[in-house]
């Protein structure tokens, strides 16, 4: 079975790690693994009005800290427990105004290798069929 397809880390296990590697974080504050499955994960951030940028939408910091937290998580889902993954690169594209609502991210795997993962990330408010960014990131994995 491809390594790709197996996780080594459940929603459960990755929420633990993340409140642990994490600790000055409110957990109520902090964005938290719904779903963990081979080759995808499913991220949700609860709605803050300090989210907001001038104009009444999530930031732009906030969209790609999201982004980020849930490449780290798919990453992990698929390697473990390794914390020291780290982020190489992120691209995102900022494909409408996004509405204030809890976010959520779904981060597909496209590919995992020995020393570097990547993936994407969809992100929204609304409902997954109005996007508000796309994100491509890439991990280096130690």
């Amino acid at each position: 079975m491809n390594e790709d397809t197996v996780i080594r880390m459940d929603a459960e296990a990755l929420n633990a790690f993340l409140r642990r590697a994490f600790p000055e974080t409110d957990p109520d504050h902090m964005a938290s693994v719904i779903e963990a499955e081979p080759g995808r994960v499913l991220v949700r951030l609860p709605y803050a009005s300090r989210q907001l940028r001038p104009g009444g939408v999530i930031s732009g910091p906030t969209l790609m800290g999201l982004a980020d937290m849930a490449a780290y998580a798919l990453v992990l889902s698929h390697i473990g427990e390794v914390a020291m993954a780290v982020t190489t690169s992120l691209n995102i594209h900022f494909l409408r105004g996004c509405k204030p609502g809890d976010l959520h991210a779904e981060g597909t795997l496209l590919k995992l290798g020995r020393r570097i993962a990547t993936a994407d990330v969809l992100m929204w408010t609304e409902g997954r069929d109005r996007p508000a960014a796309k994100a491509t990131v890439a991990y280096a994995i130690p």
